[in-house]
């Protein structure tokens, strides 16, 4: 029989990766919702959420679905979609009375330029106020996704074939890659007008 120190489990919730609890301790501590941010390889999901010792409460949301039921035909989890998912959060956050939040990015690593941090421009740029750092956000041909459209520009002279591959779903939807940024502009102002 060992005599070592006692085993402990760690918390479920640890064990499975999805809660980081003295950084939750940290937000909750704060008493301001949380802009939560979520990302997978094809989707970006924002929530404005508030703590209540029972549960937690999400009290409005936006992903990119949104998007898509506004005519959104280009990839899911791009910075372009992810701003106008913060943009989108945000105006529905105003209209319920919430002003201000904190950002939770969760697991994710805080890289600037990233998703997570168009969103938080998004949320910015529609009123929501989020204390923040401006060296994080991506740039403005970023945010638009004139990077994209560059860069499908150039592949599809290079090399149409992989052009054709690396964005099927694009064409697919019957959006041409390089007309990204008007599309984007398309769209944005539909989610304004939401």
């Amino acid at each position: 029989m060992a005599h070592g120190p006692k085993y402990m489990v760690k918390l479920r919730r640890i064990r499975e990766g999805k809660t980081r609890y003295p950084k939750r301790l940290k937000f909750v501590k704060s008493g301001k919702p949380r802009l939560v941010v979520r990302r997978t390889h094809n989707r970006i999901l924002a929530q404005i959420v508030i703590y209540h010792p029972e549960a937690d409460e999400t009290v409005v949301s936006a992903s990119t679905a949104d998007l898509k039921r506004l005519g959104w035909k280009a990839h899911g989890g791009n910075v372009p979609a992810a701003y106008l998912v913060g943009y989108l959060v945000a105006k529905r956050a105003l209209a319920k009375g919430i002003k201000e939040a904190i950002l939770d990015i969760g697991f994710a690593t805080p890289v600037r330029g990233t998703a997570p941090f168009a969103v938080l421009k998004g949320a910015l740029d529609a009123g929501l106020d989020v204390p923040h750092n401006e060296a994080a956000f991506p740039s403005e041909d970023r945010i638009n996704g004139e990077h994209i459209a560059r860069f499908a520009a150039e592949l599809k002279e290079k090399d149409p074939d992989r052009y054709k591959r690396q964005f099927s779903k694009y064409l697919e939807n019957g959006l041409n890659p390089e007309d990204l940024p008007k599309h984007f502009e398309e769209i944005f102002k539909k989610v304004k007008a939401a």
